[in-house]
């Protein structure tokens, strides 16, 4: 009986180490790699696992109107990209040197037309003063002169259209004396008056001679200077398609360089149109002046007539 108690324990034991599993071995992997054994690359390292990510009802989605940037933020943007490109200086040198090609060869030719136009004035009233004064004096000693030789005889080392008049009538006097006498003086007066009408004319020419630029550009310089004003606002206009703003800043520098085209076509025009009426005002006093001049030769040539049929009739009383 006391040999079957154990017997019986080691049947209980044995049969409960076949139901057991049996314990599996310790990988090897956990063992401490020696020294001499280079580490694993990063690629055979296993990833961390994700952390687990809050719900999507916890999140709070962002607002619209937080992330919609207000439009008073992009506008510096603009204004420092579009203040790069456009001139600081805005006075008119500065425009000059901003402007389109077009533009600036409008400009350069208004600025041209505006010195011509000054030239023309100062030396044309020169001429006009001296031209005047000269035949002022001219007009003095035709009035002042008995007869045509005498006349002759005073504008001897002078010249000017008075001097000329004298000389051409004197010089169709005496080409006319062989038919003074059968055809009489109407002749001679009509000869000499056709000559002083010639003298006065070429007189008047020259000394209109530049006022018709004047004309010219008074009357065609605002139109050019429009011409440059329409070419610079429509590069304006592009400049805004291109750059997708209608930005004041970006707009006003384009514009205002294409009013200074219309600034200079006035600028040259209205002196222009001012010089030339005064020129205008003082040819026709020259020109009034040739023909007192011419007048008074006249009669001096209509009374050297008088005073050769004055005598031939004395002649021909004393004959008798």
């Amino acid at each position: 009986m006391l040999l079957a108690v154990p017997l019986l324990a080691l049947g209980v034991g044995a049969a409960h180490a076949q139901q057991a599993p049996a314990l599996p071995e310790a990988p090897a992997v956990l063992a401490q790699p020696p020294a001499s054994q280079p580490p694993a690359p990063p690629e055979a390292i296993a990833p961390a696992p994700p952390t687990s990510l809050p719900d999507a009802e916890a999140v709070p989605a962002p607002s619209t109107d937080a992330a919609a940037p207000p439009p008073d933020a992009v506008a510096p943007v603009e204004d420092g990209s579009a203040e790069a490109t456009l001139p600081r200086d805005l006075s008119p040198w500065g425009m000059f040197q901003a402007a389109d090609v077009v533009v600036k060869a409008v400009m350069l030719g208004l600025v041209f037309a505006s010195l011509v136009t000054w030239t023309v004035w100062i030396a044309k009233s020169l001429e006009i003063v001296f031209a005047r004064a000269r035949l002022r004096r001219g007009l003095a000693i035709i009035l002042g002169a008995p007869d045509l030789a005498a006349a002759g005889q005073a504008f001897a080392d002078r010249s000017g259209p008075a001097a000329l008049m004298v000389r051409a009538a004197r010089s169709e006097a005496a080409n006319s004396v062989a038919a003074l006498d059968s055809a009489g003086g109407q002749g001679l007066l009509a000869r000499v008056t056709s000559h002083l009408s010639r003298i006065e004319a070429q007189a008047g020419r020259r000394l209109a001679v530049g006022t018709g630029v004047l004309a010219t550009i008074g009357a065609t310089a605002p139109f050019v200077g429009l011409f440059g004003t329409v070419w610079g606002i429509m590069n304006s206009f592009i400049g805004i398609s291109e750059s997708q703003t209608t930005n004041l800043a970006v707009v006003a520098p384009g514009i205002a360089e294409a009013l200074l085209a219309t600034a200079l076509g006035l600028v040259a025009a209205i002196p222009a149109v001012v010089i030339y009426n005064v020129f205008a005002r003082s040819t026709a006093g020259y020109r009034a002046l040739l023909a007192d001049a011419a007048a008074g030769v006249e009669r001096l040539v209509s009374r050297d007539l008088d005073h050769q049929r004055l005598e031939a009739a004395v002649m021909r009383a004393a004959a008798e």
